[in-house]
């Protein structure tokens, strides 16, 4: 099983996205198994286990991006670039530019998507009920729903369970205005699209990247998801509450039917274990010394 860092890119505002709206999550990947270490920034400037996050001893990082965009310095983008080089890592953020602090982290900032000013990427914004949230952002529904998951043959490998008759996690949480990822360079793939509930229009909903390299070496597997939503306490049990900026009228589908958010958690289970470190074998199998810090 896996170390994990379940991190966020700002400090501790309980009336924010921070580490406490990511309780379940943890929760979850305990349950599974894995060890958790869950923390927010401990304060400005360079932070004592993002900066030098290469020399510890995790396995993957889940990185909540939820800063306006000074979630991550210099010291801790090298750092978990370098970290790439054996660890996994997942990224989510949100709407509009919300956790532009990725763009950083070279392959897995050009998945993610933001505001491009020198074009008009205004037909990206599908939710109309929040005007003061621009683009890109994709209406897949209500806090408390849940949206379709949409998918071509063969499915990606994340998203199998035996606990459909199809065979594939078949919903996701939804949120009002997701994020854009998209699978725009090399070894980077879609694992499931969604639907606009306002327009209609698909959009990417997770991209993986398998199989990249640097300097001829291996790379660790990554995941970029369009929200951190998918992942946050208020949109598995609207009862954890949410901060109070979140204006939007929640939904009551999953209250109704939490039986497809079990099935969900399959695919926080298979990402956990696909993030996971692949052991070299042969020559290069000696890893690098890491050490251990005490949190």
């Amino acid at each position: 099983m896996s170390r994990i860092l379940l991190q966020t890119t700002i400090m501790d505002q309980p009336d924010d996205w921070d580490i406490g709206r990511f309780a379940l999550l943890a929760d979850e990947l305990r349950a599974a198994g894995h060890e958790v270490v869950a923390r927010n920034r401990a304060h400005h400037g360079d932070d004592p286990v993002l900066s030098v996050l290469d020399d510890l001893e995790f396995d993957q990082v889940w990185l909540m991006a939820v800063d306006t965009g000074d979630g991550l310095t210099d010291a801790e983008a090298d750092a978990i670039t370098r970290f790439r080089r054996g660890g996994g890592v997942l990224t989510a953020r949100d709407h509009q530019d919300l956790g532009c602090c990725l763009t950083r982290l070279g392959s897995l900032g050009l998945v993610n998507e933001f505001q491009d000013t020198s074009v008009d990427q205004s037909h990206l914004c599908d939710d109309q009920d929040t005007p003061t949230i621009s683009w890109p952002n994709f209406h897949s529904g209500a806090n408390g729903d849940y949206q379709p998951v949409l998918t071509t043959d063969p499915v990606h490998p994340l998203l199998r369970t035996a606990h459909t008759t199809s065979g594939r996690v078949e919903w996701f949480p939804a949120h009002p205005h997701e994020g854009a990822v998209s699978a725009s360079i090399p070894c980077a793939t879609v694992v499931a699209e969604g639907r606009s509930s306002a327009s209609g229009r698909r959009f990417n909903l997770a991209v993986a990247i398998d199989g990249e390299t640097f300097d001829g070496l291996p790379l660790g597997r990554a995941l970029a998801e369009s929200t951190f939503h998918h992942f946050a306490d208020y949109n598995w049990d609207l009862g954890c509450g949410a901060p109070s900026f979140v204006s939007e009228p929640p939904g009551g589908q999953i209250l109704a039917d939490p039986a497809r958010l079990t099935v969900f958690k399959d695919y926080v289970r298979n990402v956990a274990a696909w993030l996971h470190p692949v052991v070299p074998t042969g020559a290069d199998a000696a890893p690098e010394a890491r050490r251990t810090v005490v949190l």
